[in-house]
């Protein structure tokens, strides 16, 4: 969430003066002022706008309670932070990466390439509000699937060469299994038949055991994101 200090960096950073800033924002001088001061709240429209105006990355989008989703909106948020594979042409929408990954672990049924995008999120930014999102996955019982998602996506750092990055989502998969659930749950594959489980409970990797969840998703299916990132 951006502070008012926040937002007189980003201007100052731009040279604008807090009229030519508001002007661009749609928003009075003297509404700016108050936001700045931080006597006024930033909607999430202005957000939007602020993004746009100040091009502001995805992690300083608002941190939303409650916020629609479906397969078709994951795709455009996952259009909105750039991930690969996604036909960048389409509608996009501007979402926080760990409010992606909640919306996302919250779903009974993934499509499977939104399930295999969900680690490359956790490796690009890994520096996401951590605590926010674990928090959240803990109220809805879905801890295991964002530890397994956790990692996957540290193991996909360290392929990658970023041990940096591979590091800090250590700490956070240590801090996931503190709390990790001992039912059986499935990750993103809907209802299923007793047969399929069966064959889930023989095939699934040992990361998928070890978080007691039922899923196909292995960090072989990562490998279409093993290439240098130009953003």
């Amino acid at each position: 969430m951006l502070s008012g200090t926040d937002l007189i960096r980003e201007r100052r950073k731009r040279g604008w003066t807090q009229a030519q800033a508001a002007a661009l924002l749609g928003v009075s001088q003297p509404y700016l002022s108050l936001l700045e001061a931080g006597r006024r709240p930033l909607t999430a429209p202005l957000f939007k706008r602020l993004g746009r105006v100040y091009v502001l990355g995805p992690l300083s989008m608002p941190l939303l309670e409650k916020v629609d989703t479906s397969p078709a909106l994951l795709a455009a948020d996952l259009v909105g932070l750039g991930c690969p594979g996604f036909n960048h042409a389409l509608p996009r929408r501007w979402l926080n990466p760990a409010q992606v990954l909640l919306l996302a672990l919250c779903l009974l049924r993934l499509q499977p390439e939104i399930a295999r995008a969900l680690p490359w999120v956790a490796v690009e930014y890994s520096n996401l509000s951590w605590p926010w999102l674990v928090d959240r996955a803990k109220l809805v019982d879905c801890q295991n699937r964002l530890g397994f998602v956790v990692t996957l996506a540290r193991k996909f750092a360290a392929l990658r060469g970023a041990t940096d990055v591979a590091w800090r989502l250590g700490q956070t998969e240590r801090i996931i299994e503190r709390s990790r659930l001992a039912r059986e749950d499935a990750f993103g594959l809907g209802n299923l038949t007793d047969k399929r489980l069966t064959w889930l409970r023989a095939h699934r990797s040992g990361d998928a055991r070890r978080w007691n969840l039922l899923t196909e998703l292995r960090l072989s299916d990562l490998e279409r994101y093993l290439v240098p990132d130009h953003r």
